[in-house]
């Protein structure tokens, strides 16, 4: 069966995983696998919410083991750490929880296609000022760090 990954649960990433997953694994045409370093989505627009305090974080959180056991795909966890072309393998780091333990060894997962979709970073444009005066919202915990 053909093995597709998605590295990456970001808007992109789930949304291709989610589609594949109803067209192609739900019929066993193709295993699909999508892989991240967290075990929820969120959507990173309503990051400023979370920040201003007028959003539950919980209840606008997609998990991606139920997304993929309605959606025909396995989800994975953990953070992309190597590709090995040549083989056809992403390497995934061990997963280590907040208190220090480790939840998911070191994993490998061979792939026929794979789609690189880690997202993005917010940039500043090297713009005088912003790193010592502007707060950059990448994370649910940053926000909510930030309220």
């Amino acid at each position: 069966m053909h093995r597709i990954v998605v590295v990456g649960g970001g808007a992109g990433g789930l949304e291709l995983a989610t589609r594949l997953g109803n067209k192609l694994g739900r019929r066993k045409k193709a295993h699909i696998t999508l892989i991240d370093r967290r075990r929820t989505h969120l959507w990173k627009p309503l990051l400023h919410e979370i920040a201003a305090g007028s959003m539950d974080l919980g209840m606008h959180q997609i998990d991606y083991l139920a997304q993929a056991y309605w959606h025909g795909f396995t989800f994975r966890l953990g953070a992309l750490i190597g590709i090995d072309r040549g083989r056809r393998l992403v390497r995934v780091a061990p997963f280590i929880d907040d208190e220090g333990r480790q939840v998911t060894p070191a994993q490998e997962f061979g792939y026929d296609t794979l789609v690189i979709s880690i997202g993005t970073l917010t940039n500043d444009f090297n713009t005088r000022g912003v790193k010592s005066h502007a707060i950059a919202l990448e994370t649910a915990e940053e926000a909510e760090r930030f309220h």
